[in-house]
């Protein structure tokens, strides 16, 4: 028990700053007996007078053991900034989960209308999915294959009718850190991806007229046989709306023919798969705008052969005959805006009685063969004739 008066001096070290106002010798007075009024202004002493009695049992251990406490909780504070700074897996795991929940809302929320709500309309008109189907979603590596995988995560969450899906990657020969930037990519979005090795990168190294081509037909027909043998009846591509005006202008400029990128159509080489494009009325600018404001990163190309498609790769200029087609439509667009609608409406609105001539089943028509004239032109096609007479006789 403490007398009326006392006079300590003090010699201790905090590992806590002391509270404000006071020194370090007199947070130590307080912590011990916090009941004292201070007296007179002697060096390194300190006067106490007891105010309440204080029972025999106080004494230093409730001090050291608070001290011992704030050291501890210390400790933690300083565990906590280095976890901060060095997160482990789980820390990394739960910012995933965060960051791939933000990108799924950016689906039902800014890109409904752009992205979301396009790829059910193209299901819906051209009758892509029925009850009971198994699809095999086919990625890439690429944007338009993540962002197809992510949609039919969506469209499967809402359940508006039962179909299965399998999300189906081909490895024809990635280079290590392509393939590992898919399984980051894939892990990141909650993608469970079903991995198959083929060598067709090897078969087509060789190859000094189209490699691209025949890599494309080899990686389909792989993709096709694979799919079958894991039940599945229908693959998807991320083909989009650009894919298919450039596809277009393709077929006209270099092959000298009418011909479309079709959104559905049955396999050739398989029978019994059919091709879907799901992404067909999507533009690929809205693609972009959803990867750039997510943070992500995709491969571009996966071609060990081309070092601009090397990862990481950013939208850049290659030199190919589709990117003369996209060049050339950006170009158009600028000054009408309505080129690439206008084009994608061309696709499905030929008008036969005006054309000269048109291929069905593998048998050319001419027009001469129908007979008749187009509404309409029959003064017009009297006076050439005429004209082309008078040419003749003269």
């Amino acid at each position: 028990q403490l007398p009326d008066e006392l006079h300590l001096t003090f010699h201790v070290q905090l590992p806590f700053p002391a509270p404000c106002g006071l020194s370090a010798p007199r947070a130590a007075v307080r912590a011990v007996c916090p009941h004292y009024t201070r007296k007179g202004r002697k060096k390194k002493s300190l006067s106490l007078k007891k105010e309440k009695p204080l029972p025999e049992e106080r004494n230093l251990f409730p001090f050291l053991l608070s001290l011992k406490q704030n050291e501890v909780s210390m400790q933690d504070v300083t565990q906590t900034d280095t976890a901060r700074e060095c997160p482990g897996p789980d820390a990394r795991e739960r910012a995933d989960a965060k960051r791939r929940k933000h990108i799924e809302a950016s689906l039902r929320t800014k890109y409904k209308h752009k992205i979301f709500n396009k790829f059910v309309q193209a299901i819906c008109d051209y009758d892509m999915i029925q009850p009971g189907d198994k699809i095999a979603v086919c990625i890439s590596g690429g944007k338009d294959s993540m962002l197809l995988a992510k949609l039919f995560q969506e469209l499967k969450r809402r359940n508006k009718f039962p179909f299965e899906v399998l999300y189906l990657c081909m490895d024809p020969g990635y280079t290590p850190a392509n393939r590992k930037a898919i399984e980051d990519n894939a892990a990141l979005l909650g993608i469970p991806l079903t991995f198959f090795e083929t060598n067709i990168f090897d078969s087509v190294f060789h190859v000094e007229q189209s490699p691209c081509y025949l890599c494309a037909r080899m990686r389909r027909g792989f993709l096709y046989r694979k799919a079958r043998s894991l039940g599945c009846r229908k693959i998807a591509l991320g083909h989009h709306f650009d894919d298919a005006i450039e596809t277009f202008l393709l077929s006209i400029f270099y092959a000298g023919e009418v011909r479309a990128m079709l959104p559905k159509l049955p396999s050739t080489s398989c029978p019994g798969m059919e091709l879907l494009r799901p992404l067909y009325y999507v533009r690929e600018d809205d693609v972009k705008r959803w990867r750039d404001e997510n943070g992500l990163t995709f491969l571009q190309c996966a071609c060990k052969f081309t070092e601009e498609c090397a990862l990481p790769a950013a939208d850049g200029v290659q030199a190919s005959k589709r990117q003369e087609m996209k060049q050339l439509i950006h170009a158009l667009e600028a000054v009408s805006p309505q080129i690439g609608a206008n084009l994608f409406h061309a696709m499905g609105n030929i008008n036969l009685a005006t054309v000269l001539g048109y291929k069905q089943d593998g048998v050319v028509h001419s027009f001469l063969e129908q007979g008749r004239q187009a509404p309409g032109d029959e003064a017009a096609d009297g006076s050439l004739q005429s004209a082309a007479g008078r040419r003749l006789r003269s």
